[in-house]
């Protein structure tokens, strides 16, 4: 069986330890059986004949600017069939101008009420690979209010309850979810605020698979 690629492109914010969580994953899709290039360059999204090669495409860059030639490459690639996959900011608070890169991934970050706060994830699809045999969990972190695609098959979820915004309380919001981008599949976890989340086993373990499942690999 031929060695898959990945692509792991970091940058953006730094408070999201882009640089940090990024290898913390990529020796993970190494023992999943993927060649993993790690690079801090968007550039790398107009390199046409270099993305059709790729499998997956694991993007860690909160917020920052995506330039039209740089977006169409991406795109392009993800319908034609590259997969793609990420957590937190990293990939559903980034490029905030980039409306068709929001309806790729499937949601887009707007708050996060209470900021650093305890809450519960809770495991909503239990027959799914990503998801199967794990347990509800929680998490000491963001607790991220999302606008989500109604198309995406969620995996996991979180209920708000908060002082801060007292309106939202009782609001059941998807934490992890799958989804098509023509041809390309998706995986997207907004936990992992910063790289000590992910020593939360539950949390490292979803991205894990899903980044896993985006790219094809057994898992």
């Amino acid at each position: 069986m031929a060695e898959k690629k990945a692509l792991m492109n970091w940058g953006g914010w730094e408070g999201h330890d882009p640089e940090q969580t990024t290898h913390i994953f990529a020796p993970l899709l190494e023992a999943a059986g993927f060649k993993v290039d790690i690079v801090h360059d968007l550039d790398r999204y107009c390199d046409t004949e270099y993305m059709q090669g790729l499998d997956l495409v694991v993007s860690t860059w909160t917020m920052s600017e995506l330039g039209r030639e740089q977006e169409a490459g991406l795109l392009d690639a993800v319908r034609g069939g590259v997969n793609f996959g990420g957590w937190h900011g990293g990939m559903c608070d980034a490029f905030r101008l980039n409306t068709e890169y929001q309806w790729m991934t499937g949601g887009q970050w707007v708050a996060h009420p209470g900021n650093i706060i305890d809450y519960r994830v809770n495991i909503t699809n239990h027959m799914d690979p990503i998801t199967k045999g794990l347990p509800d969990f929680d998490m000491h972190s963001e607790q991220y209010y999302m606008h989500v695609d109604p198309g995406n098959q969620v995996l996991a979820t979180t209920q708000f309850q908060t002082e801060v915004a007292p309106w939202v309380n009782g609001t059941v919001m998807p934490v992890a979810w799958k989804r098509m981008y023509g041809q390309g599949r998706v995986f997207y976890c907004s936990l992992g605020h910063v790289a000590s989340d992910f020593e939360v086993p539950e949390a490292r373990e979803i991205v894990r698979r899903g980044l896993c499942w985006a790219g094809g690999a057994s898992h």
